[in-house]
């Protein structure tokens, strides 16, 4: 199989509307379903959700507190706009920052968990996202298992990666698949 990468080059919220174009058309060449997208504030999913259609989009928002002690980045009245348009939104603890995060703001040091992360970020920071919120939506049990899915993550604001991936419930993480990288930037900033 030969397949097309696109490489943008420079990270951000500029490759929103086309990573989210390149996800779609290679969903529809695999008859691929489920779509999950990292968001902040709601912006590059409201994007994906006028576009997609007939798609299982899944929302994984940042976790209370990641900017601000007790505080969602995102408006609860753009989480109820979401679902609303169909969307699943999920809010959780990120599954490379729960207890070993902890542990590193307390103790210092890396965890197990930050090492896979800044591993994936080798890649860039966008896979790891991908990565991460399709573990975290395949963990609560709002994609199907054992089938695969495109998964969309971004660096900093925006998105601006797609992966098609299986995905693997977070206990099994060394055995989830990135299968295809559709976009990503050529640098990491």
């Amino acid at each position: 199989m030969k397949k097309e990468i696109t490489y943008f080059e420079k990270p951000g919220k500029v490759n929103t509307n086309k990573t989210i174009e390149l996800a779609l058309k290679r969903a529809e060449e695999l008859k691929i379903k489920d779509i999950v997208i990292a968001t902040c504030t709601g912006y590059s999913a409201k994007i994906l959700l006028n576009k997609a259609k007939d798609k299982n989009i899944i929302v994984v928002t940042h976790q209370a507190g990641f900017a601000r002690p007790g505080e969602m980045e995102i408006k609860p009245e753009v989480v109820e706009f979401l679902k609303k348009k169909g969307a699943k939104v999920y809010t959780g603890t990120h599954f490379f920052g729960g207890f070993g995060r902890a542990i590193r703001f307390r103790f210092g040091g890396l965890e197990p968990e930050e090492i896979a992360a800044n591993t994936l970020r080798i890649f860039g920071e966008g896979i790891k996202v991908a990565v991460e919120i399709a573990i975290m939506a395949l963990d609560a049990g709002l994609i199907p298992y054992d089938r695969e899915i495109i998964s969309i993550g971004g660096t900093g604001s925006g998105v601006d990666t797609a992966i098609v991936c299986l995905p693997r419930h977070g206990k099994d993480f060394f055995n989830f698949e990135v299968r295809e990288i559709i976009c990503k930037p050529r640098k990491r900033r």
